[in-house]
């Protein structure tokens, strides 16, 4: 089981090859293809301002908050069969760059995601695995915290209006109760108007 290290998770195109010659090009496998939740993320194309909040010790009884701003930009690639976003963190303590990777797995009818932090750009945590249903997107992982196996949870809710959420949660005892740690509000902005920074050379 691998360690924890960052608040949410995202393979490069090698690992997304099998099951994207299943779904998009519709090899015949003889086996059921199930791509309605292809577009589970339809929602999320574009371009947003985010909210952060962030729970300044995890599972450790802490109720103290840390909020600040971000950006964040989200394409579909691999003809729709998998979507990556660029993100851009103004912690209090340091802005970073990350990227998120999911892709769908229609023979499953499965979405995984893994994290990309830009300060540790040779490590990937192991994917959350999950799907949509009525619009709330929920993803789970097996890892450990601290020395500890936890569980993890991405959630995805307000999918259908202007300003979707997203938040992670760990539980310390199989999933029989939860603690937020991190929340994220969106809000779209113009395309236009939104700063990728900053370069790297910055």
């Amino acid at each position: 089981m691998k360690k924890f290290r960052h608040h949410f998770g995202f393979p490069a195109s090698s690992l997304l090859a099998p099951w994207f010659t299943l779904a998009v090009d519709g090899a015949d496998t003889g086996e059921f293809v199930d791509r309605s939740g292809l577009h589970n993320f339809d929602f999320f194309f574009g371009s947003w301002k985010v909210h952060h909040r962030r729970l300044k010790e995890r599972l450790s009884g802490c109720t103290e908050w840390v909020e600040f701003s971000g950006n964040c930009r989200v394409q579909p690639i691999l003809a729709g069969a998998a979507n990556v976003d660029d993100n851009w963190l103004e912690l209090p303590d340091g802005h970073y760059r990350a990227a998120s990777i999911r892709s769908f797995d229609a023979g499953r009818s499965q979405w995984s995601i893994w994290w990309l932090d830009g300060r540790h750009p040779g490590e990937l945590d192991p994917p959350v695995v999950g799907r949509f249903s009525h619009g709330v997107g929920e993803f789970y992982a097996e890892m450990l915290f601290q020395g500890k196996p936890i569980r993890v949870r991405f959630r995805w809710t307000q999918t259908t209006t202007a300003t979707p959420r997203w938040d992670q949660a760990f539980s310390p005892d199989g999933g029989q109760s939860w603690e937020t740690n991190w929340t994220m509000d969106f809000t779209s902005i113009a395309q236009e108007v939104f700063d990728p920074t900053p370069n790297l050379e910055k």
